[in-house]
Order: C-alpha cells, then structure tokens, then sequence
C-alpha cells in the first residue's frame, strides 16, 4: 500500500525532519503528530498518509491494523532562478522540490507472553550436582 506525491515545492532536507518522526507508527499516532506539529510540510504528508490509507481501504485492510512501514524522501527537480548582485552580476538561486513516498505495512500480532505454571516451574528447576563419588586406592603398608 502505497501513496506518492511528487515535486513537491520545498526542499528534502525539510521533509526529512518531518518524514522521520512517523516512520513505524500506527495510523492514528502518526496523523496526530502531524495534525499538531509546526512545520510547513506536516500537512501535505499528512494529506498523503490519509491517501495511502485510503489506497489500503480500497484493498481491503482496516487503518487499526495499519502502520506506518516506510516514508521516503528524494530530491525532485531543481528550478534555477536569477537574483540580480552587485556591478550586473548574478548569483544562482535553486529551488528544491521533493519526491515523496509513503508505503504502508501491516502490524505483526503481539506474541503472548507464555506463564508457567506449578508443574512446568518444577521441572524446569535446576537441581543442585551431585558430586560424584571417586575411588580412593588403599595402600598399605607392613
């Protein structure tokens, strides 16, 4: 299950630091830290989550069984811009765009914890050596 967005207008260095704080989260966790942090591009990856889940949907998984697997970011293109210097010079400003992919997975059953009982405990119980016996040569002496 996966959802993409492309050239997104900002830079990946900046969609990185928000990428990474949902990576192998649930649904829910991962949408409320979006929904409350103060970067600029929280909701458009969080638009984009919702759009992976949706995608699940259509596929037939429920979000409760859902989390987050994977959020990559890749440099898009580069828009080269002109800002007028000193003396007619020119310096070059780049415009960075992102690539970014959500891919989704589905959460692993939690392994019971296994209890012991009387009888398994009693087994289990390390006896304490017993010391083994060794024979002694007698020589006597006349």
């Amino acid at each position: 299950m996966k959802a993409s967005l492309n050239n997104y207008r900002q830079s990946p260095r900046k969609v990185r630091l928000v990428a990474d704080l949902i990576k192998g989260k649930k649904i829910a966790d991962a949408e409320v830290q979006l929904s409350f942090l103060a970067k600029r591009s929280s909701l458009p990856i969080k638009v984009l989550l919702m759009s992976a889940v949706a995608n699940a949907g259509v596929q037939g998984f429920a979000p409760e069984t859902l989390i987050v697997k994977n959020v990559r970011v890749d440099k898009g293109l580069i828009m080269k811009r002109m800002m007028p210097r000193a003396r007619g010079s020119a310096y070059r400003i780049n415009k960075r765009t992102s690539h970014v992919i959500v891919e989704l997975a589905i959460m692993a059953p939690k392994k019971e914890k296994f209890v012991k009982t009387e009888a398994v405990a009693e087994k289990t119980k390390k006896k304490a050596p017993v010391a083994k016996k060794t024979a002694v040569k007698k020589t006597t002496t006349k």
